[in-house]
Order: C-alpha cells, then structure tokens, then sequence
C-alpha cells in the first residue's frame, strides 16, 4: 500500500478519536496562561512559531527560499509585528532560505545561530540581512538555557562541532513548560541522538522529528527514550529524499505515537497550558494530501 495512503488511513482514524478528546485526560485549567507552539507548514523545510506563555515570539527557521512570503503572512495572520527570538538551527536552503525576508518585514530583536558556516548564496544572503538589520547575534552553545520567557525552561542539546556536516550541527532543543515537554531535534543525525542520550532527559510528549523523517536519524533506541505521545513531521508531498522513510514511521508506530504531518495536515498548532495540551490541524488528512504538491 502506498506510504502515504497508509498514513491517510491511519492519521484520519486517529482524528476521529482526537477530535473528541482533549490530551492527556485532565481537566483544562484556564488559570493557567497558555503557549501555541506552530509548525508552519513550508513545504519541504522547517518553520515553527512559539507563542510563549509571557508572549513572546520565538520563530525557529523559514523553509526554503520561496517560503518566505508564507511565513511572513503567517506572522501578519497571528498579529506577530516583532520576534523577541529568532533561531537558524543550521545553514541548509530548506531552513534558512525564508529568512532574509522574515528579517525584511518583521523585527527581530536577536538572533540566534549553530556557528555552522557553509558557502552558499543563501546563507550569503542570510547573513547579509543580519549586518543590514544590526540584529544581535549569538551562537548556540551545548546545554546553555534560552532565556525568553521565565515560565519556560529551553535547553540547547544539540550545536556546531569542528566535525560535524551541516544537520549534524543544528541547534536541537528541548521545551518545557510545567508538565509538558517538547523535544526540537531539527536534522540531527543518529549519532548525535546516541550522544544526547549520554547527557539529558529526553523524555517528551511531543517531537518534532528530525530531518523530515529521513532515514539518518530517529533509532528505536531513542524513540524508547524519549516516549512521544506526538509526533511532528515536516515535509512536502512530493520530495526527491523520499521523506519521511518506512523505518521511522514504523517506529514511530511502535510507539503509539500520533503521526502529524504538514504535507497531510497543513499548519498544525499545540496548545498547551503546562498542564494538558490541544493538537489544532488545518486540515484533515485526506484533504491535505488530495491537494497539489508544495
């Protein structure tokens, strides 16, 4: 059966269930201020928006180049007119290709970077925006904490090392807020997982899966350690990387994760209060993939 009538099949029984249930099952607190963590969908790349509990504003990549004005008019959408953070997990098109716009049409007040160098037109282009806009910035450091927003801890896993290729250096991140935990591994490679097993708890509800669910990445060893609840794959429909690969859906399987997809869902937004979170889709699945291709 094609893969991603498998995962229609299976994602669209998994709405129907969800789409009655709040998770986990507790009572929602509006005592608590909320967070809306977005994942834009960008085609073949990464975007995600973090609505903080304090409201700040912090935009994690812009999918490649031609996604720019998408997530620009996502910002506009959700009244968003300044980035207190903005963070280039690495120096790959289908990341930082968006940038340079974001950083025409919105004010980003700091930057924060891997250090990955690369020599391309794009990243050339990214850093010319940087010096143009004198936006503050930073390299990520290794277990350093992101101070945004005081009710969150963020935590750097994962940056540049003199070895490592591009996805090997991206900035990988955990989120935490009260009892819910989100686990950002945007492309890290299977060795850089074994690693991070060595020096963190990983354990989260949601995970953004790394490198679009490609087959360098995301072993069973460390999906049994960080025992997802959700799963977040980035992708388009139509990719020559035939992402997301069997492997890493099955695995995910195994683990009774729910398995969103933006080629399937479109835009999909957690809301969470620290306590219990919501997963809002755009679309349901068989209409996301029924459309035409990014």
């Amino acid at each position: 059966m094609n893969l991603f009538r498998q995962l229609s099949i299976s994602i669209t029984i998994f709405m129907i269930i969800i789409s009655f249930f709040i998770m986990p099952a507790s009572t929602y607190s509006e005592a608590q201020p909320e967070m809306q963590v977005h994942f834009i969908d960008v085609g073949q790349g990464d975007s995600m928006l973090i609505q903080t509990p304090s409201n700040k504003n912090i935009l994690i990549d812009a999918g490649p180049p031609k996604s720019g004005k998408r997530v620009v008019n996502y910002l506009k959408k959700h009244h968003i007119k300044e980035i207190d953070l903005l963070i280039a997990t690495h120096p790959d098109i289908d990341h930082i290709g968006g940038l340079p716009l974001v950083m025409k049409s919105v004010k980003v007040d700091q930057i924060l970077d891997s250090g990955k160098m690369h020599s391309t037109k794009t990243y050339a282009k990214y850093l010319y925006q940087i010096r143009a806009q004198a936006i503050p910035f930073k390299i990520a450091k290794q277990k350093e904490k992101i101070e945004v927003d005081p009710l969150l801890d963020i935590r750097i896993l994962n940056s540049s090392g003199q070895s490592k290729n591009n996805n090997q250096s991206s900035i990988a991140l955990k989120l935490t807020y009260g009892d819910i935990d989100f686990l950002l591994m945007s492309d890290v490679e299977r060795e850089q997982e074994k690693e991070l097993l060595d020096k963190f708890d990983l354990e989260a509800e949601i995970i953004k899966v790394a490198h679009h669910g490609s087959n360098t990445s995301t072993s069973a060893e460390f999906l049994k350690h960080v025992k997802p609840k959700v799963a977040m794959l980035t992708y388009s429909k139509t990719n020559d990387f035939g992402h997301p690969v069997n492997r890493v859906i099955e695995n995910l399987y195994k683990m009774d994760a729910l398995i969103y997809s933006t080629a399937a869902f479109g835009n999909v937004v957690i809301t969470t209060d620290g306590k219990d979170y919501f997963v809002i889709p755009e679309k349901n699945p068989a209409e996301g993939i029924l459309e035409k291709a990014n």
